[in-house]
């Protein structure tokens, strides 16, 4: 199958170039209302494989809540206020920096990265997920190290989770950037299991909800797409993935997952708000998102469109 047009970018009322993608909605019963292209294929949903990840790592005996469960669920931007908490978990859990097997980098938050002396592990994105990984295995007496190999007891209780929520098995295991395993699954899946976890009544689904929405900025950041939206939309749960992933479900259970063809990552915020606007949620705080300009000269020239979704 071919993936449709997603969106155009329009340069000078040109059409400049376009992305191709898939995108689907699912009820609060999990089944689909809205599908637009291959929702049912294998993909990788990248870093929005976290806030499932999370739910495991709850049922597996870790202890997090509020602050600390946001940013094991964050892409961080390796702002201060990031580093400094996930260097005071690996404390806590009798681990240093050493410990993470996520490699070294500068922070994302251009300011930050601008002080950073040199790239570290604690700075990485997603170094609050290893932080947490690590302490799960502490809190359940696993080896620490190993922690991120596909055999580690820790990786398989998280792929159980993952499948558990998704309602699929996982089609095919990989590594992520971060180095940790990461599992495929459609993007039907990857819907259904944020609308699982947005109503969730108790429990790890529900404990890992109210954590992204109390604390979007730890869960990515100054001037991120994902801390955006969650503080714009009540009861908004949303994590964004890399090439072109984004998902996120709403109090009532709906839910939408997007994969874009080329990996490209600015369509996935303004298809997010259209989505969101189809389902009826107030974007009225949403509108630098909504329409992403392009600039000429340092001037909008145009934007990123995307279709009315019906």
């Amino acid at each position: 199958m071919t993936n449709p047009v997603l969106a155009e970018v329009v340069r000078s009322d040109f059409v400049e170039s376009v992305h191709r993608g898939a995108l689907v909605i699912t009820g609060p019963e999990g089944g689909v209302r809205l599908a637009l292209g291959d929702v049912v294929s294998p993909v990788f949903p990248r870093s929005s494989n976290k806030p499932l990840q999370a739910v495991g790592m709850l049922r597996a005996g870790l202890r997090f809540s509020g602050e600390d469960l946001a940013l094991a669920c964050a892409s961080h931007s390796g702002e201060p206020g990031h580093v400094k908490r996930v260097l005071e978990l690996l404390s806590a859990a009798g681990l240093s920096e050493d410990d993470l097997v996520c490699p070294a980098d500068f922070p994302l938050h251009v300011p930050s990265m601008r002080d950073a002396a040199e790239p570290r592990r604690v700075m990485m994105n997603c170094s609050g997920k290893h932080a947490a990984m690590l302490t799960t295995c502490v809190r359940a007496d696993w080896p620490v190290a190993e922690y991120a190999s596909p055999d580690h007891p820790l990786q398989r209780s998280l792929a159980e989770a993952v499948s558990s929520l998704t309602g699929e098995p996982i089609a095919h295991t990989g590594v992520d950037g971060c180095g940790a395993p990461l599992f495929a699954f459609s993007l039907t899946g990857l819907a259904r299991a944020f609308g699982r976890i947005a109503v969730a009544p108790g429990g790890p689904e529900a404990e890992v909800a109210s954590a992204m929405r109390a604390h979007p900025w730890l869960v990515a950041g100054t001037g991120r797409e994902d801390t955006a939206l969650m503080s714009a939309v009540e009861g908004l749960v949303a994590k964004g993935g890399a090439e072109g992933v984004q998902a996120f479900a709403l109090p009532d259970g709906f839910a939408v997952a997007i994969k874009m063809d080329d990996g490209a990552k600015r369509a996935c915020a303004p298809l997010a708000v259209e989505a969101l606007r189809y389902l009826g949620a107030d974007v009225s705080g949403l509108e630098e998102l909504r329409r992403p300009v392009v600039l000429g000269g340092g001037q909008p020239v145009g934007e990123v469109r995307v279709p009315e979704l019906r």
